[in-house]
C-alpha cells in the first residue's frame, strides 16, 4: 500500500507535467484565460479527492480534462444566460445609493450574532410568524423568541445612538460649529 506521501508525490508529478497543457487546453475551447485556469484548478481538486481511484483506472488525464471542460462550458452557459437575459431585458436598473438610515441598520446587525442576525431578517424582514422561523432554523420557538429579544433590545441601542449623533450632529452644524 502505498504512503500518503507517496500518493501525494504522485499526484504533484501528474500536475506538473499536464497542468499548463491543459489549461491551454480548456483556454481554446473557452477562449477566456482565466475561466480555463479556474476549471482547470477546480478539476485538479477533484481529481486529488479520488487520486486513488483515478490511478487505478489507468492514465487519470482523460478525466481530468474531461471535468475541466465540463465545468468551463457549464460557466460558459451561465455566463451566456446572462447575456441573453440582459439583451432581452435590458441593464439591471440602477440602485440608489443607501441612505444613512439603511448604513445604520446594517451596521447594527453586523453587530448581533448570525443567529440573531437569521432571526431578525426572517421575522422583521419577510415577516415569518416566529413558529416557521423556528421551523425553519431547527430551534424552538422560546429560542426564537429570545433571540428576537436580545436581538431587539442591542439594536435598539445601536439605532438610537446613531440618533443621538445625527442629532448631536445637527445641533453643533447649527451652531456654526463643523462636527466631522
Amino acid at each position: 500500500m502505498a504512503t500518503t506521501s507517496a500518493v501525494s508525490d504522485d499526484f504533484d508529478v501528474f500536475y506538473a507535467a499536464t497542468v499548463k497543457r491543459l489549461v491551454a487546453t480548456v483556454y481554446a475551447v473557452t477562449g477566456d484565460l482565466a475561466e480555463a485556469e479556474d476549471a482547470v484548478q477546480e478539476a485538479y481538486v477533484r481529481a486529488w479527492q479520488r487520486w486513488s481511484k483515478l490511478l487505478a483506472g489507468g492514465d487519470p488525464l482523460p478525466w481530468v480534462r474531461r471535468v475541466a471542460l465540463r465545468l468551463a462550458i457549464s460557466t460558459w452557459r451561465r455566463k451566456r444566460g446572462r447575456i441573453l437575459a440582459h439583451f432581452r431585458h435590458g441593464p439591471p436598473r440602477d440602485v440608489p445609493e443607501p441612505t444613512a438610515d439603511r448604513v445604520a441598520l446594517m451596521t447594527a446587525l453586523r453587530q448581533l450574532t448570525p443567529q440573531q442576525r437569521q432571526v431578525v431578517v426572517l421575522h422583521h424582514l419577510l415577516d415569518l410568524p416566529v413558529e416557521q422561523v423556528a421551523h425553519e432554523i431547527g430551534a424552538s420557538n422560546g429560542a426564537v423568541r429570545t433571540r428576537l429579544s436580545r436581538a431587539r433590545k442591542i439594536l435598539g441601542e445601536r439605532l438610537s445612538d446613531r440618533e443621538a449623533e445625527i442629532e448631536m450632529r445637527y445641533e453643533w452644524s447649527a451652531t456654526g460649529v463643523v462636527v466631522t
